[in-house]
Formats: C-alpha cells, structure tokens, sequence
C-alpha cells in the first residue's frame, strides 16, 4: 500500500457550548489539516496522486467552507447575531470540535473521488485529532 501526505493551512473560529474549559468562549485556531491518500498501485507516473490535485481539491472546500470562518453548534445562541451583523458563520449538527472537522473534510474529499486514508488535524503544534474509516 503506498501512502502520499499533503497538508494545508487555514484558520476557523468557534467554541464548544457548555464546556468546562476554556474552550466555551469564542477563539480562534490557525491549524494545519494532513490529507493522507492511499492507493494499491501506483499510476502511470509512477504516483498515488499529483498532490496539486489533492491541494485543488482540499483547499476549494476550505476555502468556500472553512477558512476565516466561524464554525457553531446548530443550537448556539450567538447566531441570531451573527445573522443580523452579516456575519460569515456556519452551523453544524455537531459540536465543533478538531475531531468533528476532520471527519468533514474526509467526507468531502471520499465525494470527490479521492482514495482518502485518513485526515488529521493539527489545532495546535502538539495536539491533533484524526478522522479514518476503518
């Protein structure tokens, strides 16, 4: 099995609704999302993929989706003002966590066809949350 790796940078704002920790206010993370792509054989260059492709791929959903936005819970109650200010925001069924986001970004890129092994999510230099199907 061979295994390429291509990681991407952006930043989202959110918080975690009736956490305990600090993570209940709102604030925001610079993050790096690794994209792993498996493949049985290699194609005819000798690849899994371009990894230009992964990046086209990868970077159209965050940027329309994730990139500078703020990412909350269906249920938070700052919404309502958010919709009235015009702010960019999106709601989600889940809380949103590293662990939720990465499993979006894997589900997204299983749709376009990529042969996705699994999506972490680095939301700080030393801790990261994946996302694989087993």
């Amino acid at each position: 099995m061979y295994t390429i790796t291509k990681e991407v940078y952006f930043c989202y704002g959110h918080r975690l609704m009736n956490h305990k920790g600090k993570c209940k206010n709102l604030h925001g993370h610079s993050v790096k999302a690794s994209i792993s792509i498996k493949q049985e054989q290699l194609d005819e260059q000798g690849m899994v993929c371009d990894f230009a492709d992964i990046k086209d791929i990868v970077e159209r959903y965050i940027d329309q989706h994730l990139d500078h936005n703020f990412i909350l819970h269906k249920n938070d109650p700052i919404i309502p003002m958010l919709q009235q200010q015009k702010e960019r925001f999106m709601m989600i069924d889940e809380h949103p966590t590293a662990e939720v986001l990465s499993k979006m970004i894997y589900q997204y890129l299983k749709q376009q066809g990529l042969n996705i092994d699994k999506v972490t999510l680095w939301e700080t230099a030393s801790a990261n949350a994946c996302y694989q199907e087993n």
